[in-house]
């Protein structure tokens, strides 16, 4: 059981051995007759074990993206096409990127959450206000968050996570200086250098790079926190990885998936993955650009893309590209094909098994 700021949320190991081995026959049955599907089944086992059932099966699924800007950004950070972080929210709720229409295309329902804008932001039917403050503060001068702040964007994570109607939730994070934040929260976390982190690749200007890594410098100089990932949080990161933290530990404690799109969400997993190890159970991991250091991130967690397309995009699209993969995954096991015996939804007992 894990206790957070007053929520009880537990999140349970998916591991069922006896689940594992008929969801596993129940592939070798099907790709007898129609061929094996490569990663699809492990990826289909994987969702059947989250569900605790032989049919898993999704409703409504949420593409949520969390926006909030960051202190360190007047220390020259951009944010994609030097957008503002306003601009970026006022563009994908408007449809102008290609994120929105995926979405759509998907029968998705899209939120973008206003964790921490620091401009204000238009009203409409997708955004969901929950600004803590209009950003965090410069974390060369102090904790980019107060514990207050920290546990009042946890606790609205934990909120928003609860609400949602469905049972997949797909996590992204913008917001200028978001990835240099999320860069500082991973390398505390797992010790891993940061300009591991912050190198896009063997091209990326030197120039750039020695900017980026000066900013991270004076930054991690001034705060020599413990590893306790919550003071980690506070002291690097942003509203929006507070709130993901809170609405991954919702949705895992109802065995829901977690679709992680982007180093901020990445973050915000290494967050709660201390804070509940099992979580990364129920999540699955999406991409939506290229950069060296995402791959970093990635390898963290023993982690691939369920997809691999080249995206340059707005974090999110990766994961509104691969839910019809999900979707496709969970129906080997869920749609009965003619004339096949429709079968329990959980495994027999073991008993039962040995006995056929």
């Amino acid at each position: 059981m894990t206790q957070l700021l007053g929520h009880r949320l537990p999140v349970h190991a998916t591991a069922n051995p006896l689940l594992q081995r008929e969801l596993g026959e129940k592939l070798r049955k099907r790709g007898a007759l129609a061929g094996m599907l490569g990663e699809l089944e492990p990826m289909a086992i994987r969702l059947g074990l989250m569900q605790n059932s032989l049919k898993p099966t999704f409703r409504d699924p949420h593409l949520l993206i969390f926006a909030a800007d960051h202190g360190i950004a007047v220390d020259g950070l951009r944010g994609p096409d030097g957008l503002a972080t306003d601009v970026q929210v006022r563009r994908l709720l408007e449809g102008r990127l290609p994120v929105s229409v995926f979405a759509r295309q998907q029968d998705m329902a899209l939120t973008v959450v206003d964790a921490g804008v620091a401009e204000p932001v238009v009203r409409h039917e997708q955004l969901l206000v929950r600004k803590i403050a209009h950003g965090t503060r410069h974390a060369r001068l102090g904790a980019a968050m107060t514990a207050e702040q920290m546990r009042a964007a946890v606790s609205a994570g934990v909120e928003i996570g609860a609400a949602l109607p469905g049972n997949l939730a797909a996590l992204a994070g913008i917001g200028v200086g978001g990835f240099e934040s999320s860069a500082m929260v991973l390398a505390r976390l797992t010790r891993a250098p940061v300009r591991e982190l912050l190198l896009s690749g063997p091209r990326m200007n030197p120039d750039d790079l020695a900017h980026l890594l000066m900013i991270a410098q004076g930054v991690e100089s001034r705060q020599r926190v413990s590893t306790d990932p919550l003071e980690v949080l506070a002291a690097f990161g942003g509203f929006e990885m507070a709130m993901m933290v809170g609405v991954m530990l919702a949705t895992a404690s109802r065995r829901g998936l977690i679709m992680v799109d982007g180093l901020q969400a990445l973050a915000a997993l290494a967050v709660a993955s201390r804070l509940a190890p099992a979580i990364v159970d129920y999540c699955v991991f999406c991409r939506s650009h290229r950069h060296q250091g995402l791959d970093r991130a990635m390898a963290l967690f023993k982690a691939s893309a369920v997809l691999e397309l080249g995206l340059d995009c707005t974090d999110g699209t990766g994961a509104a590209l691969s839910w019809p993969l999900i979707r496709c995954a969970a129906a080997l096991m869920s749609d009965v094909v003619d004339g096949e015996d429709p079968g329990p939804t959980l495994p027999q007992p073991l008993d039962v098994i040995e006995q056929l």
